[in-house]
């Protein structure tokens, strides 16, 4: 298979984003003089006006962050909670314990305080130096790209469930196409007010300024916007819910695996499981098995069913939820669960999670569906290196098909809830002021003075299975970025889907056609339910990542062609 994309390389600085204007956005920061926190928040935010059918400028924005003066990795939340009006019953007396599209989808916006937040401790720059571009984008317009242009086409009737939504997206009664021009003025207009409310504080400083800008959508005129558009349509989100909102700094989570360090974040998100399964893959001779052999993709394969049933019985919002994460990503824990690979037989569904005594939940009861897989309708991603070697890893997310844009704002505020269970006895039911469990899950490999690797994706559950697949093509095969991210891949959908209504597929292995018929074929013998996917299918997730040789300097870019993103470096 001939690569679609080349390389990039360069020695000073690096961008990777899910569309190139937005990696266009970065790179203009950088060459400004900004750090890679500032070009990360502006890919960030212009992701939010470019895939704007995936990411909500009022979405989440998980992110890990490498401060070189620091030596340190920070995990930023960038995720909201459920308003205090929000509770189990609610969902069960008004909609028959389903959590259903619009408004009560709706948790408190997260981006727009993790954005700022993050500039405020760790960038150099204005709301409005990062802000500026996307702006731009959106005033003026730009051209809709293959990637939205599926998306619009494939959720086009719940479009037209809101005319606000329906008013942007569509046109004359029907999805934008590719090549027709999206212009967004009244996202622009928003963002723009904020940039104004900054620049008339910022002769007190620029911390005042950023404050203020941070003010303008939580208190000031979007928050009214917001609460009234609510009030008026039978929301359950406040006032006090948006004021009282502010993203934890945190410790990320990490594990060695071939003496490199992997982080990711707290189980608020499913980003644990790619620690999980490396943990569980560390007791297999991966190069000897060969790259997508039938051993290799049935032992990957079930390693990804075992994690994600750990995801479903133990992973919740730390805040709530009692998660043991030290026994999870213990070596002893992925032992057990390592013996359970049968070499001759797929696990005909999920397997049942692993025992830790004292700790668990009840797993969602997941109904079967048959029906063709395709990704997940979420997220983009973008990370940064800058000249002094701090990183950002990325994934900004939030559909804009799933609840009403606020009349005059835009946007959606974070239809995010999609992603809890309307289930007593689950680790993530709805409960007020609990997080949702975020598929977005932001991920980072650094070994000083050899390695720093930001990487990520969108595609709901088949997230980390692409990132897992991303970085074994690379640490493991060899293969420089952008060919590990280009090679075929597989994913496994036995696991309830994040997404409501948490169907599953049981035995589903969805193989790209780049992969041989005859390796196909031996995974159904061993018990797989295979199916086949176009070559370049946006089923497995679109991996961007960049990977920095720390001990010759050279930045490596890449960008999966089953999505729009590119990598720009010099």
């Amino acid at each position: 298979m001939l690569p679609q994309q080349p390389l990039i390389t360069g020695r000073r600085h690096m961008v990777v984003a899910g569309h190139y204007l937005a990696t266009e956005a970065g790179l203009k920061i950088l060459e400004a003089g900004g750090n890679a926190v500032d070009a990360g928040v502006a890919a960030g935010i212009a992701l939010g006006v470019l895939h704007s059918d995936q990411v909500q400028f009022s979405g989440v924005a998980p992110m890990l962050i490498y401060i070189k003066k620091l030596n340190k990795v920070i995990s930023v939340a960038g995720l909201g909670h459920w308003p205090k009006a929000a509770n189990l019953e609610f969902f069960e007396t008004r909609h028959g314990g389903k959590i259903p599209l619009g408004i009560h989808r709706t948790v408190v916006p997260a981006a727009p305080d993790a954005w700022i937040k993050v500039l405020s401790k760790f960038g150099t720059m204005s709301f409005g130096d990062v802000a500026s571009t996307a702006i731009k984008y959106a005033r003026e317009g730009f051209t809709v790209h293959p990637t939205m242009a599926n998306f619009l086409f494939r959720y086009r009737e719940n479009y037209k469930l809101w005319p606000s939504n329906q008013a942007i997206w569509h046109r004359d009664g029907q999805p934008l196409k590719e090549g027709d021009l999206l212009v967004q003025t009244d996202l622009s207009n928003s963002i723009q007010y904020m940039v104004d409310e900054e620049a008339a504080a910022s002769s007190k400083g620029r911390q005042v300024g950023l404050k203020a800008a941070r003010d303008a959508f939580y208190i000031g005129d979007i928050a009214k916007k917001i609460i009234h558009f609510h009030k008026e349509n039978g929301g359950l989100l406040t006032a006090e819910d948006l004021s009282n909102y502010s993203t934890p700094i945190e410790e990320p989570l990490s594990i060695k695996y071939r003496d490199i360090n992997i982080y990711s974040c707290k189980p608020w998100c499913q980003g644990p499981v790619l620690l999980q399964m490396l943990r569980i893959l560390e007791g297999f001779d991966l190069s000897k098995l060969g790259h997508n052999s039938v051993d290799y993709i049935h032992t990957i394969a079930e390693t990804i069913k075992l994690a994600f049933a750990d995801r479903e019985t133990f992973y919740g919002d730390p805040d709530f939820v009692d998660v043991p994460i030290e026994q999870l990503l213990s070596s002893d824990f992925a032992s057990k669960r390592r013996a359970l690979i049968n070499p001759q037989k797929a696990f005909p569904a999920m397997p049942a999670a692993g025992q830790i005594d004292g700790y668990g939940f009840t797993p969602f009861p997941a109904l079967a569906n048959s029906s063709a897989s395709f990704s997940a309708p979420d997220t983009s991603y973008t990370c940064s290196i800058d000249q002094e070697g701090n990183v950002c890893s990325i994934t900004p997310s939030d559909v804009s098909f799933e609840s009403p844009v606020i009349p005059g704002l835009g946007f959606c505020p974070s239809a995010r809830g999609s992603q809890s269970f309307a289930m007593e006895g689950h680790a993530s039911k709805i409960a007020p002021g609990k997080r949702p469990r975020l598929t977005p899950n932001p991920a980072m490999a650094f070994q000083p003075n050899r390695l720093i690797m930001p990487f990520g994706a969108p595609g709901g559950d088949t997230q980390p299975q692409g990132m897992l697949q991303v970085l074994l093509n690379h640490l493991v095969f060899g293969m420089d970025i952008q060919t590990a991210i280009e090679a075929p891949r597989f994913s496994t959908h036995s696991q309830p889907n994040s997404f409501e209504p948490h169907d599953c597929k049981p035995g589903r292995l969805s193989i790209e056609n780049d992969i041989d018929q005859d390796i196909g074929e031996e995974l159904a013998e061993l018990g797989h339910d295979v199916e086949w996917l176009p070559s370049r299918s946006d089923a497995v997730a679109g991996v961007c990542a960049i990977s920095a040789n720390l001990e010759t300097g050279l930045i490596s870019g890449g960008a999966d062609p089953r999505r729009s993103g590119r990598a720009m470096g010099w």
